[in-house]
C-alpha cells in the first residue's frame, strides 16, 4: 500500500492505491556469464528474481576451485536470493542409466539439465514463481543446448512451456509466459552459437565490471576423469560419493576387478587420500624417504600389498631399482621391506 498526498489552494486529496507486487521467477545460477545476463534481462523487465545453484558430486562450486565464493558474491551483486541444491545419490543412480545417454565423455548432458530444472521446480513451487530462467544460449554446447535437447530437457524436466532462456528466447518456440503476456518477444535476446561477442556487449550495457567466464566446469566432460569414472561404474554397481572424491585426485591403477590402487602427486593430494580412506582400506607411504600417500580399495586388497608397496617406493625419493622399507597401515601398522617396481610392471595398470 502507499499513500499520495495532492494539496491544492483550498483543500487536500489522499489517494490510497495498491502497490503493484512484482512477479517472481527463478534462475538457474552457475555464476558464468550467461545465466548472470539471464538474471539481468527479467530484472530489467520488472521480475523479481529468485536464484538456485546446482551442485552435484562432480561439478562441486565448494570444490576449493573458488567458484563457490563467486557464485555467492555473484547473487550478492545481482540482488537475489540464491538457494543451494545438492544432487547426491539421486544424481549417481542417474549417471548408471541417463535416459538420454552420454556425450563425448561420461556426460549425461540432458539427463543432468533435466535434473537441475527439477530442482528449479521445487523451488518455482515453493516460492510461487511463474517461471524458470537459464542462460543457456540455442547451439551453444554440443548435446544439451541444440534445439531437440532443450525441448527434450523441457519434456524430461516436467516443465513444457515453463523454461524461458532469455538470451536466445526470440530464436526460440513461444513459451507460456509469452503466450499468456508476461514477456515479449521483442524483449528477449537472439544470440546463437560459442561466440561471446553479442554477451559481452550485453555485459557492458548492463554495467558489468570484469565480465565472468562461462559457469559449470563439470568434470565428467574432461576426458581422463571420464575414463576413471566409467572405470569405477564398470566395477561398481553404485558408488558412494567418497569413491568420486576419490577419482578427482592422484594417479589410479586397477590391479584387479575388486582392487584399485591410488597414489598421491603432492602433499594436498596425500592429505586427501589420508583424509578419505575408510577402515577397510590400506595406507602405504615409504618410511625412509619422501614419497607420495598410497591407498589400496577394494575386495582383495590383501593380495596386492607387496606390489603396492613396491609402487610406493617407486614413487618417493628413494634411488630406483634398490631395496627400501614401507609402512603399511592397517588395523596394526607393520613395515616391510621391498625393491622399487620396475616401470614396466605398473605403467599398464594405470588408468
Amino acid at each position: 500500500m502507499y499513500v499520495g498526498k495532492f494539496v491544492y489552494p483550498d483543500y487536500s486529496v489522499i489517494i490510497m492505491a495498491e502497490k503493484k507486487e512484482k512477479k517472481k521467477v527463478v534462475a538457474l545460477l552457475s555464476g558464468g556469464l550467461d545465466s548472470t545476463l539471464a538474471v539481468k534481462t527479467m530484472q530489467k523487465q520488472g521480475f523479481e528474481v529468485s536464484a538456485v545453484a546446482i551442485k552435484t558430486p562432480f561439478c562441486d562450486f565448494d570444490c576449493g576451485r573458488g567458484c563457490g565464493f563467486e557464485i555467492r558474491e555473484r547473487a550478492d551483486n545481482l540482488g537475489v536470493d540464491l538457494k543451494t541444491v545438492y544432487l547426491g545419490d539421486e544424481y549417481i543412480e542417474m549417471l548408471k542409466h541417463p535416459k538420454y545417454g552420454f556425450g563425448s565423455g561420461m556426460n549425461p548432458c540432458i539427463d543432468c539439465r533435466a535434473m537441475m530444472f527439477e530442482a528449479g521446480k521445487k523451488h518455482m513451487e515453493e516460492i510461487g514463481a511463474e517461471f524458470i530462467i537459464s542462460g543457456e544460449v540455442l547451439g551453444q554446447r554440443p548435446m544439451s543446448q541444440f534445439a531437440p535437447a532443450l525441448k527434450k530437457i523441457e519434456k524430461l524436466s516436467d516443465l513444457e512451456g515453463k523454461i524461458v532462456r532469455p538470451l536466445s528466447a526470440a530464436l526460440l518456440p513461444a513459451t507460456d509466459p509469452e503466450k499468456n503476456g508476461l514477456i515479449k518477444r521483442k524483449d528477449l535476446g537472439m544470440i546463437r552459437g560459442r561466440s561471446r561477442k553479442e554477451q559481452l556487449q550485453m555485459a557492458k550495457e548492463f554495467g558489468i565490471e570484469d565480465p565472468p567466464n562461462a559457469g559449470g566446469g563439470c568434470l565428467l566432460t574432461d576426458p581422463a576423469f571420464s575414463l576413471r569414472a566409467k572405470d569405477l561404474f564398470k566395477h561398481i554397481e553404485t558408488p558412494t560419493t567418497n569413491d568420486i572424491d576419490l577419482l578427482k585426485i592422484g594417479r589410479h591403477f586397477r590391479l584387479d576387478k575388486n582392487s584399485k590402487l591410488i597414489v598421491g602427486r603432492n602433499k594436498d593430494e596425500n592429505d586427501m587420500i589420508n583424509a578419505l580412506a575408510l577402515p577397510d582400506d590400506i595406507l602405504l607411504e615409504a618410511k625412509e624417504y619422501v614419497g607420495p600417500s598410497v591407498m589400496l580399495r577394494g575386495d582383495s586388497i590383501d593380495k596386492h600389498v607387496e606390489f603396492s608397496a613396491s609402487v610406493t617406493l617407486r614413487y618417493s625419493d628413494a634411488p630406483k631399482n634398490e631395496t627400501g622399507v614401507v609402512t603399511v597401515h592397517k588395523n596394526e601398522d607393520i613395515e616391510i621391506s621391498v625393491k622399487s617396481a620396475e616401470e614396466t610392471s605398473y605403467i599398464k595398470l594405470r588408468i
